[in-house]
């Protein structure tokens, strides 16, 4: 099966509330807790290892019929340094769904690689391609 590596924005880091097992890799994430420190507009931004969608996309991934992920919630917070120098983009910030990734290659939609790189497959991609990516690189496996 055809891939494409989707590599997002990364748009800000992990915060202190992430529950997570450091001692395999890619790291174990239980529990997401995501900084924004910035965006850039796409619907889909990453914070190793983990992705992040709006709302709008989780629900065509879901509606889709996507295997591979499933959606969670996520604790989401804005750096304040964000809110003060990019009170607009803050403020624009669209809900957030967390993109849990538990698919394998050749036989979902969505998986990532021991590195935890995102993988779609095309009918994938063309759910993705339906919503902002300006700011994520598209790449073919």
């Amino acid at each position: 099966m055809a891939g494409f590596r989707v590599r997002p924005e990364v748009a800000g880091e992990l915060g202190d509330n992430t529950d997570m097992d450091t001692t395999v890799h890619p790291p174990v994430v239980r529990r997401l807790h995501h900084v924004f420190s910035g965006w850039l507009g796409d619907d889909i931004v990453e914070s190793f290892p983990c992705y992040l969608v709006t709302t709008d996309l989780a629900t065509a991934i879901t509606e889709a019929g996507l295997s591979g992920a499933w959606i969670d919630e996520a604790e989401i917070s804005l750096d304040p340094q964000f809110t003060t120098l990019e009170p607009e983009q803050a403020a624009a910030l669209p809900h957030r769904k967390w993109l849990r990734i538990n698919g394998a290659a050749d036989k979902d939609d969505l998986w990532q690689d021991e590195q935890a790189q995102l993988f779609v497959n095309a009918r994938a991609l063309a759910i993705l391609k339906t919503c902002s990516l300006a700011h994520t690189e598209i790449v073919p496996k």
